[in-house]
């Protein structure tokens, strides 16, 4: 039995397609074909498309596909590079310069007579700060403070622009930014610290409260005249603590800080003046959008008066005060003068300023010129020695240096007659301490006693067997706590008696020896003039004048005596 080939079930069968040339063998007689028919690719050919392929697509397509998958790339790793920055940047310490503190002091009614210390500027609490100071500096510098991140990108974006591209610097910082900027890091300016300022803002607007950020940025935020600090700047525009500043104040001193080396010649600069106001008047309508103040008290507002810029060369005589009283103030906390001056303390002495103006006038209008020349001799003349006058207004029994003339002018004489002369007070007190220990009753002349020191004197004059050597210094306090009082650290002096005076010169330099300060000629006169006693009965007015215009004491007395008249009573 044969066996029939196996054939296949299914079969492809491979239909031909006929040739663009030949016809088909239903078609009609051939024709000449136009130029596309024989050829696809010929131009003006239709494209023919194939069956399943894709359509093509343009080419910018491509290459903006390509690009997002760049950015994309990029996006990720800088996005990874700025979670593993953020993770390891450390929030650091502020350097040394930008918390270092003066020391200020103040007289006995807590007026401010100046400051000892390498920088302008001291800590205050943010509860001191008035809050519509606190309302201008946001509307002034930030007004989203309370509610961002630390960091503003679309500012970030343009200071990063203009340091690459080499621009004009870029502000518009947060709060939180000038902080970092101006106590946590230096002020060099690149890319890699302008990126490390927003990571440690980043982390310190998380870690920290915004009242704290605050409080650290008007602490060290830099207002112009060399004040560091609202405190500063508070004093050296007008005159006042921060506590103290109107809303008109506030406002101003917010204003400065944009351009405080510019604007810091406001109130002597006319041009200076006008564009702050401007700025001025930007900053309170921030406050009413804020809806920090009402629109009824912003047109209330008008423009402060503010200090003149610069200073005088010389402030007269308050930087002799402050030299004594900072002498007195480091030794009494046994430190340096240095170190006082860099501790940030708050000194508060005994010192009357109105009493000083009143002691400054009295010696402007008593005394000769400074200087004089003398009579000829030999046909010839020459100019006097320089007169020198010094004052001194003690409180007896207690010791406490009220005013202190220590010459014309600091700046042109640094050296205090009124504390550090060293020059003997010849027969100008013979009268005084006749006076006082005779019980005569009038300041007429006396038997010559041998020169004494001033601090004999005026152990002597206060009545009874005790007597308070002068001091200048009340209390020192830091943040808050009393370091020092006179009242309860400064004991009782147990001094000579008047009596001593009639026992001769060793008396005196008992006395003397006893003494702990070296106020001299003027003090025991103001001293006497002041409160002490001719007997039982106080030295008037009338009594004062009697005296000769010619006899030294009787200047000295004379000036007392006006430095009594001018003073307000409560100055005494």
């Amino acid at each position: 039995m044969s066996r029939l080939p196996a054939l296949p079930l299914f079969r492809r069968v491979r239909k031909e397609r006929p040739a663009p040339h030949d016809p088909a063998p239903h078609d009609p007689a051939p024709h000449d074909p136009a130029p596309h028919d024989s050829d696809p690719d010929a131009p003006g050919a239709p494209r023919r498309r194939v069956r399943g392929a894709r359509p093509r697509r343009r080419w910018w397509w491509r290459w903006l596909r390509r690009l997002l998958g760049v950015v994309l790339v990029v996006a990720v790793g800088l996005g990874g590079l700025v979670v593993g920055a953020y993770a390891m940047v450390d929030i650091p310490p502020p350097h040394p310069e930008a918390v270092m503190q003066s020391t200020v002091f103040y007289d006995l009614h807590g007026a401010y007579i100046g400051r000892r210390g390498p920088v302008d500027r001291q800590e205050v609490p943010l509860a001191r700060v008035p809050a519509f100071v606190q309302d201008a500096v946001i509307a002034a510098e930030n007004r989203t403070f309370r509610t961002d991140t630390g960091i503003n990108p679309s500012s970030i974006a343009r200071a990063v622009l203009a340091a690459v591209t080499g621009g004009e610097r870029q502000g518009g910082s947060t709060i939180t930014q000038q902080y970092v900027k101006n106590a946590l890091l230096t002020p060099q300016r690149s890319l890699s610290r302008k990126l490390r300022e927003a990571l440690i803002a980043i982390k310190l607007d998380q870690t920290r409260p915004k009242n704290e950020i605050l409080q650290d940025y008007l602490n060290t935020v830099y207002f112009g005249r060399g004040a560091a600090g609202v405190q500063s700047a508070a004093r050296n525009y007008f005159g006042v603590g921060v506590d103290q500043l109107t809303l008109e104040q506030g406002a101003a001193l917010a204003s400065i800080i944009n351009l405080p080396s510019y604007y810091e010649r406001v109130g002597s600069d006319p041009a200076v003046t006008a564009t702050l106001q401007r700025r001025w008047s930007w900053v309170l309508d921030g406050m009413v959008a804020d809806h920090a103040l009402t629109a009824a008290r912003r047109a209330e507002a008008r423009f402060p008066a503010f200090r003149p810029y610069p200073p005088s060369p010389s402030d007269g005589q308050r930087q002799y005060l402050l030299d004594v009283a900072s002498a007195e103030a480091a030794h009494r906390l046994g430190i340096t003068q240095d170190e006082l001056a860099r501790g940030g303390y708050t000194v508060h002495t005994t010192f009357d300023l109105t009493l000083q103006d009143a002691t400054t006038q009295a010696v402007r209008t008593d005394t000769p010129a400074q200087t004089g020349v003398t009579p000829q001799r030999a046909g010839r003349s020459r100019p006097t020695a320089q007169l020198h006058t010094a004052v001194a207004v003690v409180a007896p029994g207690s010791g406490a240096v009220r005013a202190l003339y220590g010459g014309a002018d600091y700046a042109r004489q640094p050296f205090d007659d009124a504390t550090d002369g060293a020059v003997e007070t010849g027969t100008a007190l013979t009268d005084l301490a006749h006076a006082r220990l005779s019980g005569a009753g009038s300041l007429a002349s006396a038997p010559t006693i041998t020169p004494v020191q001033m601090a004999a004197l005026y152990a002597a004059l206060p009545a009874g067997d005790r007597y308070a050597a002068p001091y200048t210094v009340d209390t020192i306090t830091r943040g808050g706590h009393i370091l020092y009082s006179a009242q309860s650290h400064r004991p009782d002096r147990a001094g000579t008696s008047g009596a001593a005076l009639h026992t001769g010169h060793a008396g005196l330099r008992t006395a003397w020896a006893v003494g702990d300060s070296s106020t001299h000629l003027a003090l025991a006169v103001a001293l006497f003039a002041q409160h002490a006693t001719t007997g039982s009965k106080p030295a008037t007015p009338a009594t004062l004048r009697g005296l000769t215009a010619t006899d030294p004491t009787a200047l000295a007395a004379r000036i007392a005596t006006d430095i009594l008249t001018s003073a307000p009573a409560q100055s005494r």
